[in-house]
């Protein structure tokens, strides 16, 4: 069964009880969009939910390499996420683990997550798939997390533009 909801530019498909697909059309170029997923000097920008911050990313992009990232909620509440580089081929495709330390969100379940990025006449196109999720609920939840994060990615692509001009 499928479920989409319209926000904005973008499009949530959630084709299986455990799969999320985002599609989401970014006002920026494809290279910068790639940039914005690889570089640390970006990620520590957007790659969180909104009212969270990131607190550090570290990662070694190259197939095999590893990251970990945490993020912090304005009331303090910590989370850290990590995985590893399975696919990566600049700057259309994206691929790699992603998995929750802490207890609350299935400690050791891994997911797979695909970024793919196409050049679009408004900017990239990027379509955003998770896959393994544990639960519907950890789906449904991840849906409204990665939303409010690519939102932010968006928002940041947007501002980046804008001080180039």
């Amino acid at each position: 069964m499928s479920a989409k909801n319209e926000v904005a530019s973008q499009t949530v498909d959630l084709p299986s009880d455990d799969t999320l697909v985002i599609t989401r059309v970014l006002s920026a170029p494809r290279e910068l969009a790639w940039r914005a997923w690889t570089e640390r000097e970006h990620i520590m920008r957007w790659l969180c939910p909104k009212d969270f911050s990131v607190m550090f990313s570290d990662g070694d992009l190259r197939v095999g390499g590893k990251w970990r990232s945490g993020i912090r909620s304005f009331d303090g509440e910590e989370s850290v996420m990590g995985g590893e580089y399975t696919e990566i081929t600049p700057p259309q495709r994206l691929a790699f683990s992603h998995g929750w330390e802490d207890s609350k969100f299935f400690p050791g379940h891994m997911t797979q997550i695909v970024v793919e990025l196409e050049p679009h006449t408004n900017g990239t196109k990027m379509v955003f798939t998770q896959t393994n999720l544990p639960s519907v609920d950890s789906r449904d939840g991840h849906s409204v997390g990665w939303s409010e994060v690519i939102e932010k990615l968006d928002t940041y692509l947007h501002e980046l533009q804008n001080s180039k001009r």
